[in-house]
């Protein structure tokens, strides 16, 4: 299942509504201006990842939450079969496959990700992303250039990166080929979403 922007948006403006935030506390939370934020509310942009779950935080709520209007509820163990889970496609072709999207009180939220190779972005500067917490990304199949402030690494299928998510970095396929890559974003302590 594929979330919907405008269904997304709308519940970011209830929540935010309820529980009286301004758009302005929201702009500064996600890091946008007030123009941009109010654009990703009505839903007439994309939504990152990154915002998401940086609206999430200042909502107080699970992402999932956001993305399906459901809080998660499995508190024990939850399995999730081959090719199962919450499919959130993001970011230039981006897909992100949610590998846990029902347990809850997740310390970390678990991607499927598949990295679109794009001709254009190939000697262009890849954009950085900045959410709070650690990641960590096992590429399974394909290639990546990967940026994290002023360095740059090739990888390739096998390879693990884990770093401080809180500092500039983004990634692209490279090789003429998708990426496929296991990315576990792990939120610090005191920011676990109930």
């Amino acid at each position: 299942m594929e979330p919907n922007i405008k269904e997304v948006a709308g519940r970011i403006r209830a929540l935010r509504e309820d529980l009286d935030i301004s758009q302005q506390e929201m702009a500064e939370a996600t890091g946008r201006s007030l123009a941009e934020y109010a654009a990703q509310e009505s839903g007439d942009q994309d939504l990152s990842f990154t915002f998401l779950y940086k609206c999430a935080k200042k909502l107080g709520v699970d992402v999932i939450e956001l993305l399906t209007g459901e809080n998660p509820h499995l508190t024990g163990y939850t399995l999730t079969r081959a090719g199962d889970g919450l499919s959130i496609k993001r970011r230039a072709g981006f897909e992100y496959l949610h590998k846990a999207p029902h347990l809850k009180d997740k310390l970390a939220e678990p991607f499927l990700v598949t990295a679109p190779y794009l001709e254009e972005e190939q000697n262009a500067p890849i954009h950085l992303s900045y959410h709070a917490g650690q990641e960590l990304d096992f590429i399974i199949s394909g290639k990546m250039r990967f940026a994290y402030e002023d360095h740059v690494e090739e990888l390739e299928a096998g390879d693990l990166l884990m770093y401080n998510s809180g500092r500039g970095h983004g990634m692209i396929a490279t090789g003429g080929e998708p990426c496929v890559f296991l990315a576990i974003v792990m939120k610090p302590e005191a920011d676990s979403i109930s």
